[in-house]
Order: C-alpha cells, then structure tokens, then sequence
C-alpha cells in the first residue's frame, strides 16, 4: 500500500472576484521509504502540492489517501492530531521559537501528540545533529546550518513515517546545505519517506526519485539512477530505534490535555510578557487601578463601618435618644422644631418600670484654658446618669453627683485628649480650669474612647447639666436667647433590647399629647435608638461604597478592554508563530488556551499590583492620615477573581481568533 495516493488533486486560490487555479488535476503515489524531490519554477504549484500532502492545506477537488486513509476533507484539530503522529516537517524559514532554546523547540511536537516527558530523547536527536553542545541555546545564538538542524530534530520528536522538507537549504551556504541534505539522506537510509520540494537540480540530485511540475501538472516522473550520498537502507528507525515506524492505528484522535500541554502554554505566556514589560504593564494599568480602587474602597468602608459600631458603642447600650425637631430636619432638610424641657425629662422617667435612667444634655465648643494653656473642645452638660449610660465611669478620679448637679457646682471631668493638650504629664484632678472665664475644679478623667477622622470622642469636657444651663447658658437648638431652660436632647436607658419599642411607643405618644399635636400632623421631635442611627450611618456608608465600586468596576471594565486590545495586537504580531505550532501538531484548543492564559496573567498582574498598591494607600490613610481603614481577605479574594474573570473574558476574542487561524496563512503572514 502506498503510503501516500493522489487522484486528481485539485486546488485553487480566490483572487479577487474570480478562483486562481494552481493545482489542476495531480495524480501521484509514493511509497513508503522512498526520498523524492518535487522540483518546478516558481509558481508552478510545488509549494501548494507540498501543503498539501503535509495537512496544512485542504484540497479544492479530488481525494488525498494517507497511508490507506482518506485525509481531503479532514477538519483542523483532525489534521493537527495528524500531523503531530505521522508527519515530520523542515522548513525553509526554519521557523523555530525565537524566544526558547533548542531543546524546548525540539520537545513542542510531542508536548502536543501527549508523548508523556521525552527529554531523553530530544537531547538524544540534537546529540545525532551534532548540537550536544548547544541545546540550551536560543535561535539567535546558533548559525543558520545549526537552526536547521534543530529543525530536522524537532521533525523526528515524534517518529513521523513521513518527513517534509520545503526548500531546506535555501537560506544556507553551500558548505551548511550539504551537512542538510546528508542527514535527509541518512534519514531516508534509516527507512524514513522524505519528500523534499527544490528548485535547484543539485539539490535534487540526492533524491531517488525526481518529480518535475509545471503549471500546476506533473510533466515528468523519473527515477534518479545515482542518487548523490546514496546510503543503504537499514529499514530501522531513527536515533537507534530498533523497530520500524508503523501506522499509528488512530492518527485522528486528538490526544488528552496533558499537563506538559498547559506547562507549556504558561511559559508561553510567560515569555510573550516578559519579552514586552512596558506595554505590559501599560496594558494592565486599567485593572490595576481598577483593583486597587476596589482594595481601597473597601478597605475605607470597612474600616467607617467599624468606627461608626465603636463610636456607637461608646454612646452605650439599650439607649432611646430624643432631640427635639422633626425628623425631615433631623436629615437636614426643613421640618419643624419644638423644645425639650426639664419637666418633660421628669415626666419621662416615670412614664414605664422599663426605664432605668434618664439623662439630659446640652453642648457646645467652648474655650478651655488652664494658666497658659488653651484648647477649644466640646463643653457637655449632663446628669450623673451619663457615666453608667456611656461607660464613661472615669478611669482616675470621679464622676459628679446628683447633689453637685442640683447645687450647681462648678466642677469638670475631662477626655484624655483635653488633658493631653493643657496638662501634658501632669495630674489634673484637683486643678483649676476656666470655661467662659468662670473657674472649674477637675474631679475625673473620662476613659479614652478612640477617635477617627470624623471626630475625636476624648476631645470633651462633661460638667454638671444645671450648671451648664445656668452658669455657661448653653441651651436647646431653637432656644438659645431662653437661658437655662431648654434641652438640646435626652437620653432614656432601658432595661434591655425587647424593651425599647415599648418605651419609645410612650415616649412618642406623651410628646404628641405635650405638644398638642393633632393626628394629622407630623412629629415635631425625633425619637431613635442605637440600632436606627448604625442602620442610617450603615446605609450612607454602603451608598458611598456603591459609588466607589461603580467607579473602580468602570475602571476594571476600561482595564479589560485594554488587555484585549493588547492581546488582538499580540496575535497579529505573534501569527507565524501560530502557524508553526498548528503546524507541528498544535490543535486549537492549545492556542485557544495560551492566550487565555496569557491575558488572564496580565489581568492578574494587574491585580497582584493592584492589591500591594491598595494595601499601601490603606496603611497610609490609616497612620499617617488617621483615617479608619481595614483590608478584608474577601476583598483581596474579590479584587483577584474580577481581574482573573476579565482577563478571561475580555480575553477570548483575540484567543478564539488565534485558534481559528489557518496554518499556511499563519506561515506565511509577513
């Protein structure tokens, strides 16, 4: 059985608006172990021919029989699982991977045909070339005779029963095409069919059979009777096999997915960034910037959602808190406003057995001085009750009394930062302070509570609530010309969760009756709880980190779009490439999935910087811009998965295009 048959092979290119007809009617047999030369000029169809007969291009008409099997119309991952089991090519080009060495360009037909680790015998077929010395070098490091013969290593990987040779010493000196045409010859001795396509009458002399093609027919058909080199044929396998090549029994099957396959796609990728490093990078700035938003983002609403739970807490537990407008103006809008008074706080704490305490307060900033020493802080005027309702019992000193309270006393309890700022090391317990000019004594010193860039809750002075009102004349929001009579609001301590909806019921019905309020018209106070004000502070901090993650989604979606244009761009420069590994035994699903690959490691790029640069500008906001910022291992989970997810998707446009090339285009894009 010949090993290859042509009946009437056909073939023709479209050109314009009408076909070029190249191959018009090819009848041919070879056998198996045969050398045959395929000459012709230039045009004449013998390139096209030879294409054919290697699976890189399907004939128009007629009926192609590979060892038996009818190849016409197989489809490109058939033709690749083919090609990589049964066919061995040498190219004019030599078309080796600039960017590996002479043994990873050896080993790429059998990482594709599935072949296990075959390192032992690529090193064996560059030490039969005579390049034992040279197999960790790249393409650019080996002469032209030597880069072709890391072709002819690479054609035996895979014990091919067929070797193609297209020009092969075309671009070689006289000296280096002879080295070539032996080793085809010892090659051809050892039980190999070598078909070579020359134009040159010296080169296909060292055939044995000389096929002569003119427009597209065969003119003639001769045996070669003193072939040049001529060896005996041994019918034994290359580099010491010991069996003859037989038909592979299922050359169509497109071998598993192989870890070597993925090994290799990965380096691939790897190489094609690191060969290009600024547009690389300028190609994952968009993900970067959009990852390290999102780091930053979340890190910032984090860390204002755990500052606002502390600050909350430190306002205390079971508390129903009162102000005295209503609650379109508690939002900062326009509503109306009514007054607190003292009677109305002592009407309260007898209106459930569920209150536990009742405290009234008024504020404001105020000028502290101590001998020269000043500060403005925030001046609180409050009932003993405060210290058990805010866990503010003083951690030295004491807290005022009930009876200091109703004598008006003139004493103070300061936050840690008042006293940091007008006595330093000193202990103030004992010491004279002045509020308004009027002289306090400091009895305490209030537990420290933390701060945060929206407020610093140790900046405080707390001091008698009647003294407040009558010395300093601090008042309610609407009554500040009514001294020492209105409060700004108050607290209700309940005596535990299940009881405040209770308490805040009755608290909102004697109100209404207080203030005369019909049932037509709205509230003129607002009544909330500890849970109503983290729930509205929650929800404007959420709002806020919508927003924020809109904008770096936009820019991570920006970022996307770049990488695959940089991945279409990568293509078009890396087509001949392509062409040489489908051409080798590549099937699409590898090229599909080292672009993939090789845009999901940009995108990951991207993120990895992006997650170190987000990290950073949290540490920096948090100590050196005292902003509350914390970095979640979700949102570094997050922040990598959208940048792999884009890279995929954005991705497998420019991968799919890469797979569907043609393999003869690829080969001879310019």
């Amino acid at each position: 059985m010949p090993v290859i048959q042509l009946d009437n092979i056909r073939h023709s290119y479209k050109v314009g608006a009408g076909n070029l007809l190249v191959l018009k009617g090819i009848n041919l047999s070879i056998d198996q172990g045969e050398f045959v030369a395929i000459m012709g000029p230039s045009g004449s169809g013998k390139s096209t021919l030879l294409q054919i007969l290697g699976l890189l291009e399907r004939p128009t008409e007629g009926r192609y029989l590979l060892m038996g099997k009818d190849v016409s119309r197989l489809s490109d991952d058939e033709g690749a699982a083919l090609r990589s089991k049964t066919i061995g090519f040498i190219f004019q080009m030599f078309n080796l991977l600039s960017r590996t060495s002479a043994l990873d360009n050896v080993l790429l037909p059998a990482i594709y045909a599935g072949q296990g680790i075959p390192h032992p015998r690529a090193l064996g077929l560059l030490e039969d070339v005579g390049l034992s010395d040279r197999v960790h070098h790249k393409p650019n490091q080996l002469s032209g005779g030597q880069q072709q013969r890391v072709a002819i290593a690479r054609s035996l990987i895979n014990s091919p029963k067929i070797i193609f040779a297209d020009e092969p010493t075309g671009n070689l000196a006289s000296d280096q095409a002879d080295e070539v045409l032996e080793k085809l010859s010892e090659l051809n001795a050892r039980g190999m069919t070598v078909i070579m396509v020359t134009h040159e009458p010296d080169i296909a002399s060292y055939a044995e059979r000389i096929i002569k093609i003119k427009d597209g027919l065969i003119q003639s058909d001769e045996k070669n009777p003193n072939p040049k080199h001529q060896l005996s044929k041994t019918q034994s396998a290359p580099n010491g096999a010991e069996k003859e090549i037989a038909v592979l029994s299922s050359p169509h099957v497109l071998p598993d997915l192989s870890w070597l396959e993925v090994k290799e796609n990965a380096s691939s990728a790897a190489r094609a960034i690191s060969a290009n490093k600024t547009r690389s990078f300028l190609s994952v700035l968009g993900i970067l910037i959009g990852v390290c938003s999102v780091i930053a983002m979340l890190a910032i609403g984090r860390g204002a959602q755990k500052s606002i739970e502390a600050r909350i807490s430190g306002l205390g537990s079971n508390l129903v808190m009162i102000w005295p407008f209503s609650s379109a103006a508690f939002h900062g809008g326009t509503g109306a406003v009514s007054r607190l008074t003292l009677e109305d706080m002592t009407a309260i704490s007898h209106l459930s057995s569920h209150i536990i305490a009742v405290n009234g307060e008024v504020s404001g900033n105020e000028q502290v001085v101590y001998k020269n020493k000043n500060t403005n802080t925030e001046v609180n005027g409050d009932l003993p009750a405060y210290a058990s309702m805010h866990s503010a019992e003083p951690y030295y000193g004491r807290f005022f009394t009930d009876e200091e309270n109703n004598n008006i006393a003139q004493v103070a309890v300061l936050g840690q930062t008042v006293v940091n700022t007008l006595f330093g090391k000193n202990d103030p317990v004992g010491q004279q302070i002045k509020i308004k000019r009027i002289s306090f004594k400091v009895i305490g010193i209030l537990p420290p509570k933390g701060s945060s860039a929206w407020h610093d809750q140790d900046d405080l002075v707390v001091i008698p609530l009647k003294t407040a009102m009558m010395r300093l004349g601090l008042n309610g929001w609407s009554s500040l010309n009514s001294r020492g009579r209105y409060l700004q609001r108050m607290e209700v301590e309940c005596d535990g969760p299940n009881s405040i909806d209770g308490v805040m019921a009755k608290i909102k019905a004697f109100l209404r009756a207080r203030h005369h309020l019909p049932a037509y018209k709205d509230d003129d106070f607002t009544v909330r709880n500890m849970q109503d004000i983290q729930s509205a502070l929650t929800g404007t901090t959420k709002t806020f980190g919508v927003l924020l993650g809109i904008v770096a989604a936009i820019s991570i979606l920006v970022g996307g779009i770049g990488i695959m244009n940089i991945m279409l761009v990568s293509v078009t420069e890396r087509t001949r490439e392509i062409g040489l590994r489908k051409a080798v035994g590549a099937p699409r699903r590898a090229i599909l999935a080292q672009f993939l690959i090789e845009s999901a490691l940009l995108s990951l790029l991207g993120g990895t910087i992006g997650v170190l640069l987000g990290v950073g500008i949290a540490f920096v906001m948090t100590h050196f811009a005292g902003w509350a910022a914390i970095v979640s291992p979700q949102s570094v989970i997050l922040a990598f998965g959208c940048s792999a997810i884009i890279g995929i998707i954005f991705g497998f446009w420019p991968a799919r295009k890469a797979s569907l090339l043609s393999p003869i285009e690829a080969l001879r894009y310019e």
